[in-house]
Parts: structure tokens; C-alpha cells; sequence
């Protein structure tokens, strides 16, 4: 098996561990844009230290793991015109889906919820998409 395939599963893993973790601990589902929302809109009062340490992890454990030897290609552009759009277009799928990638994806689906199933088929689909149309009809990626 590939190193990035088994990268690939240990992050998964982990990542479900977590998603795991958060809802047996807190009773509520990690959904990393309802996290940094909360912040953002005051909502967090008496969770303000978990959200921040939450989101401080999201930065500094893959700081951490590229300082490391263990790496693997991600095929990433670096391109500020692909880059913008994008996580604008992901900010504004999030705020519409009323959830993200981790919220529903990882979280929904586990626990067979509906909204994020059905959440979770739309943004694989449109991410396809925007894949095909950006690479073979544009050329941008």
C-alpha cells in the first residue's frame, strides 16, 4: 500500500476518534464551522476555551506534522486565484449546507442523519464538478 494511502487512513481515523471523542464528551457534534461561528458570533460563552483549543489544534498539529519527515504530496495549487475563490466558495457552501465537511460528513453520517447525508452527497457531487469543470474545461488546476 502507498504511504499517502495509509496517511490518508490514519488521518481518517483520527479524525473520526476525534469527531468520536467531541460528541461523547461534550454532547455535541464536532462541526468545525459551528466551532469558529460560535466564536465568531458570541454564541461560545461558556465554551469559549474548548472552541479556541479546538481550532488552535486545527493549526498546530499540521504545522507540527510538516516539520516532520513524514510528508505526502497533496497536489495543492498555489495559485491566489484558484485559492481565494475556493475557500470563498467553501465559506459560502458551508453557510448555505448550515454545516461543513466535518459537521456533516464525518458526524451526520455516523450518527445517519438525514440533513447530513443528503448534505454530504451535494458537496462530494459539487466538488467533482468544480474539479472537471476547473481542470479539463478551464485549465486552472
Amino acid at each position: 500500500m502507498e504511504a499517502d494511502w495509509i496517511l490518508g487512513l490514519i488521518g481518517g481515523v483520527l479524525i473520526g476518534l476525534a469527531g468520536s471523542v467531541y460528541l461523547l464528551l461534550n454532547g455535541r457534534v464536532m462541526g468545525a464551522s459551528g466551532i469558529l461561528g460560535g466564536l465568531i458570533d458570541g454564541r461560545a460563552q461558556g465554551t469559549r476555551g474548548e472552541k479556541l483549543a479546538f481550532l488552535a489544534g486545527l493549526i498546530l498539529v499540521p504545522t507540527l506534522i510538516s516539520l516532520t519527515p513524514i510528508s505526502s504530496n497533496t497536489h495543492v495549487s498555489t495559485s491566489a486565484f484558484v485559492l481565494i475563490p475556493a475557500g470563498l466558495f467553501v465559506g459560502i457552501g458551508t453557510r448555505l449546507a448550515n454545516g461543513c465537511t466535518s459537521g456533516h460528513g464525518v458526524c451526520g453520517i455516523s450518527r445517519f442523519s438525514l440533513r447530513g447525508i443528503v448534505a454530504t452527497v451535494f458537496y462530494i457531487l459539487s466538488g467533482g464538478l468544480t474539479v472537471v469543470i476547473a481542470r479539463h474545461l478551464i485549465g486552472a488546476i
